[in-house]
Formats: structure tokens, sequence, C-alpha cells
């Protein structure tokens, strides 16, 4: 049982109202790879949705990940990221128009990227998807077996930085 109370009992009251939800508690510390990789192995759903714990969520936005998921079972897909000021709370709506994609440097450090305009001029409408051939790692949604099919993580990843690109790699 964690110390912090909110990590122990109180988390697991509050999560009562949640069945579908189960907390898996490693033996020792793991570091986020492998907890993540923890989490993959008991989850029971076909779908993994990876979200981090600073991330926050507006209403309805896991259904269109797991549309496009249905569509083709090896999509990986990642939400438009919104922000929220640090210091106002502001939340600042990003439109569909006005995505980034990934990539990264020769210190293979992720960053984001103006869309290419071969990629918008692919899309038909702002709200099509838009192909990125790099992927931040905190947020995504994938198929379990394609998860697997590609050899999930690095089990010797322990912090993040790196395992986006592993993903993105075997992914494309």
């Amino acid at each position: 049982m964690r110390k912090e109370p909110h990590l122990g009992r109180q988390l697991e009251d509050y999560l009562v109202h949640f069945p579908k939800v189960k907390i898996v508690r490693a033996r020792r510390r793991e570091g986020l790879i492998r907890a993540r990789l923890l989490g993959a192995s008991v989850a029971k759903a076909p779908i993994l949705t990876y979200l981090d714990s600073h991330c926050e969520c507006a209403q309805g936005w896991l259904e269109p990940l797991l549309q496009r998921i249905a569509n083709n079972w090896t999509t990986v897909v990642c939400p438009v990221i919104d922000v929220i000021d640090d210091e106002t709370f502001e939340y600042h709506f990003r439109e569909s128009g006005e995505v980034n994609v990934g990539g990264f440097d020769w210190n293979l450090q992720f960053s984001w990227h103006a869309m290419p305009e071969r990629e918008m001029k692919r899309r038909n409408h702002t709200w099509e998807p838009v192909w990125s051939p790099t992927m931040a790692g905190g947020l995504f949604s994938i198929n379990k077996k394609f998860f697997e099919r590609l050899g999930t993580y690095d089990s010797g990843f322990d912090i993040w930085g790196g395992e986006n690109l592993e993903l993105s790699f075997k992914v494309s």
C-alpha cells in the first residue's frame, strides 16, 4: 500500500465507482516504460490507450481514436493536443487545420514541426487524420495485438524519451 493517502485507500475507494478501471501495482519501482508494459500485460480490452498523468481530456476525445483503429487495426492514433496555460489555466483549443507533425533532430530528440505542404494537399478536410512520421509518447491508442506484433516497448527503457521514436519506427 502506498504511503501517500491519495494513492492508497482513497484512490481505491474512489475507483469503486469505475468497475472497468483496475489498479495494477508493481512490486518495486519499474520506471515509466516497464510500468506501461505491466499495464499492457494485464489489459483485457483490445485497444490500449496510454495517457500520461499530466494530460486532461475533453468530453468525446476517445471515440474518434477508437474509430480510426476500428477502420484499420494497424493504425496508431494520437489525439490533437490542446494547451492549458500553466499560469492562468486558460484553455487554448487547437483547430484541426493547425496540427503539427512529429519529428526529431540528429540527437534523436523529439520535436514538433509544421504540417508539410504535401500533407495539407492530401487531406480533403481539416478534420481528416494527419499522417505523422513520429509521435509524442505520452498519449496515443493502439490495438493490443498490433502492439504485441510490433514487439511492444524495449523493456530496457526506464523513463520517457526514445520510446516514442522506437514505436514510431516500428510502425512505419
